[in-house]
């Protein structure tokens, strides 16, 4: 069973008034979104050098464009 959360205008302006994040905080925050980001394009890739031409048709790649993707080191785009 799935709880709803009704919000009220108090609740609203608190979560206006949250505190920065001190500077370790917003470090391990900023650190833990980027090795996030590397995992998920890491993960992407290898599923996409598994796919065949026909799926790869599917979602619009060349066999080509595929392995140009999946060359690519984790951390670029």
């Amino acid at each position: 069973m799935t709880q709803t959360t009704h919000h009220t205008p108090a609740s609203i302006a608190f979560l206006g008034e949250h505190q920065p994040l001190g500077l370790l905080a917003d470090v391990a925050l900023r650190t833990a979104v980027v090795l996030t980001k590397w995992r998920m394009r890491r993960i992407s890739r290898r599923k996409l050098s598994g796919l065949d031409d026909h799926l790869l048709k599917d979602i619009g790649l060349s066999r080509s464009q595929a392995d140009c993707e999946c060359k690519q080191w984790f951390w670029r785009a």
